[in-house]
């Protein structure tokens, strides 16, 4: 089954058994009757499992070509429950671009449980052997990164996670599966905030997992259950919705990421443009080998490279919402140094780029005109 076709049918039934619904209801339920104790039929209790949120972890499995998905109540709880498969002692090494809220997680949460990281440029992959030892057991990678746009080759990092025995997850949130799956190339994990382009429509929050490997996928719907931080019927299916467009949203994400892009590239008020389409973004043909297109995330700097200067623009912005997050049908703008990225100290976000004049965009599926004429008038 292609692609196109999995995020409309991929891991679900044709229609519901009881009444033939073509899509799968909302089981708006907290248990489940039982014939005998424990005589039931598939399911007992909502934390533990629900049939709408069952339809969705299967049509995130398909569409990332994997075994088995999980669905939590937000990207963070997926991370959380990937680091509950470590103990105190152990160490993680991630990738020093990263979104704030996961930084957060790990060094303010997690190093208090004894784990250790290490915060490494991933974008020459062979660095990453130099923080492996004994104790180390997850390498954690985003591709592209948030808010910087690197690019880090899954391949390679898979062949250094293997010959070490360690695992490695790829946060997909930026690239979705339309345009890539870390799973075929190599990776042992694969997460999302499907919060943004799975969901792809700015309301619902939530966090998914998928893996290829039965007994990590055991291990990890055990952490589900037991944590219980697990997503309700109702935002499953807002998500499981919003999977079925996912690739005409895309298409329409990636023309208008590329034509915002080129804008923002000759204009003479902005400063750097970082966006893995430009044939001179570092690791450009990782990009094109690993991705099948460069996504609507687009990265910049103004010219005057002041927090005043970008403070003025996302203001001024009237099509483009001031707002956090990204991955809706609308275009967003956001300050990654007051914003996504504030919970990182400022001399450790400034090493990776992150200043006070950069600017993130989530490019939407508006008219391009529309927005370009948009970022026109806040550029002045």
């Amino acid at each position: 089954m292609k692609f196109n076709t999995k995020t409309i049918h991929g891991g679900q039934h044709n229609v519901d058994p009881a009444y033939g619904s073509v899509m799968p209801p909302i089981y708006q339920t907290t248990t489940y009757s039982q014939t005998t104790p424990g005589g039931h039929k598939g399911y007992e209790y909502s934390r533990s499992g629900n049939p709408t949120r069952t339809a969705l972890e299967n049509a995130m499995a398909s569409i990332e070509n994997g075994e088995y998905g999980l669905a939590f109540g937000s990207g963070l709880a997926a991370i959380d429950a990937v680091l509950k498969l470590f103990k105190p002692g152990d160490e993680i090494i991630s990738t020093n671009d990263l979104y704030g809220g996961s930084y957060r997680l790990f060094t303010k949460i997690f190093e208090g449980l004894g784990i250790k990281f290490h915060f490494v440029g991933m974008q020459d992959a062979s660095k990453i052997e130099e923080h492996i030892n004994d104790n180390t057991k997850l390498i954690w990678v985003e591709t592209p990164t948030n808010p910087m746009m690197s690019i880090i080759d899954i391949v390679a990092c898979s062949k250094i996670a293997k010959k070490h025995n360690v695992l490695l997850a790829v946060d997909n949130t930026f690239a979705t599966p339309y345009l890539q799956q870390p799973l075929d190339l190599g990776a042992d994990i694969v997460m999302h905030s499907a919060t943004k382009y799975l969901g792809g429509h700015s309301d619902v929050v939530m966090g998914a997992l998928v893996v290829k490997n039965k007994e990590l996928a055991d291990r990890l719907h055990f952490i589900q259950k037991a944590s219980g931080a697990i997503c309700g019927p109702q935002d499953s299916f807002l998500v499981l919705r919003g999977i079925k467009t996912l690739h005409i949203r895309m298409q329409r994400h990636c023309e208008n990421g590329e034509k915002i892009a080129e804008f923002l590239r000759s204009h003479p008020k902005v400063g750097n443009v970082y966006w893995p389409g430009f044939e001179d973004h570092p690791n450009h043909d990782i990009a094109k080998a690993q991705m099948k297109g460069f996504g609507g995330m687009i990265s910049f700097t103004t010219a005057e490279n002041t927090l005043e200067s970008a403070v003025k623009l996302v203001e001024k912005l009237k099509v483009f919402t001031l707002a956090e997050s990204l991955g809706g049908v609308e275009s967003l703008a956001g300050h990654p140094a007051t914003m996504t990225h504030a919970s990182i100290p400022k001399e450790e976000r400034e090493k990776t780029g992150v200043v006070d004049s950069l600017i993130r965009l989530s490019v939407g599926i508006e008219d391009d005109e529309d927005l370009i004429d948009d970022l026109k008038q806040a550029l002045g």
